[in-house]
């Protein structure tokens, strides 16, 4: 149980909505890569980046108070650790949560029904492919995190000669990190035609596959979803897991760098990202049973059901 004030528990709640509205505004103006050579004051930056100064200001001010930013002097701010990454994908983060995120969230209620096809007039994924820039945006937001996923990608046990493919893999960072780490792995990124990617960079042992994976996926002997079935509910999710399981051969695997919702209440990020997930596409983050039943309902026997990894084989 948390030891803060109740008042502050919530307060730190209700104001959630405005923090997350300045980084989106602070990322999409490139403040950050505007004081990335150190403190400037703010009347220049508000010039550079096309702000009124005195917004700007109070915008800075608000979340230097949180660590995001740091006004040295009067007037004048410079980048912390969190603010320098909003220069990396993090910035591509707070587009999304700060900007068509934020607005679906604000019609999100409790009827169980997503409000960003009614909103936006398709299903996120199609809205995606119609809007270029939101897609590269959305596979730079990916990236983030990639070192620690690949760590415990890398970690489970490999033949050493595998063919992975990573599924819904958008870019390829994360198999880029895979093989580094593990040499003797060939990879497969599968994703759709429209996918933002250097397929150059991908380097001689990946190669690029267009596709759904609704409809098939490559054969290979292990096949990696990273954060990929939080996004549909169990039946669609079923559908994509049999359609990997039709693929697979008879001793395939299944990898799921992905998160299992804990019992209780200690804080769990993922337990805000389920809320996320039913307000974009009706999917959800799952707790260990309901992986349990997912997996072996599309035919695959779970090895390993832990929080940031889950393992199966073919059944």
């Amino acid at each position: 149980m948390s030891t803060r004030a109740p008042e502050s528990q919530l307060w730190d709640l209700l104001r959630g909505a405005l923090g997350t509205r300045a980084l989106a505004i602070v990322a999409d103006l490139g403040v950050a890569e505007a004081l990335a050579e150190g403190p400037r004051p703010v009347e220049d930056v508000a010039r550079e980046v096309g702000a009124d100064p005195d917004a700007l200001h109070r915008l800075l001010r608000a979340l230097a108070s949180d660590g995001v930013f740091a006004e040295v002097e009067p007037g004048q701010f410079g980048n912390t650790p969190a603010s320098e990454l909003l220069r990396t994908g993090w910035g591509d983060f707070a587009h999304f949560f700060g900007g068509d995120w934020l607005r679906t969230a604000a019609e999100f209620d409790a009827s169980g029904e997503p409000p960003f096809p009614q909103m936006f007039g398709a299903d996120f994924w199609s809205w995606l492919a119609e809007h270029p820039d939101e897609r590269a945006a959305f596979d730079r937001a990916m990236e983030q995190g990639k070192e620690g996923r690949a760590e415990r990608l890398a970690t489970i046990e490999w033949r050493g000669d595998e063919t992975v493919v990573d599924v819904g893999g958008g870019n390829g960072s994360l198999l880029r990190e895979l093989l580094r780490r593990q040499p003797g792995l060939r990879g497969i990124v599968f994703d759709l035609p429209e996918t933002v990617r250097d397929e150059e960079a991908l380097g001689a042992r990946i190669e690029f596959v267009e596709g759904d994976f609704f409809e098939r996926v490559p054969p290979g002997d292990v096949y990696v979803l990273s954060t990929i079935i939080h996004d549909w509910d169990d039946e669609r999710a079923t559908a994509i897991l049999r359609t990997i399981r039709a693929a697979a051969p008879p001793d395939g695997r299944l990898v799921l760098p992905d998160s299992v919702i804990q019992s209780g209440n200690e804080p769990q990020g993922s337990k805000w990202l389920d809320l996320l997930m039913l307000a974009l596409s009706g999917g959800r983050e799952r707790n260990e049973a309901q992986w349990r039943t997912l997996l072996e309902g599309a035919g695959f026997e779970p090895v390993q059901i832990e929080d940031g990894v889950i393992e199966a084989r073919c059944r």
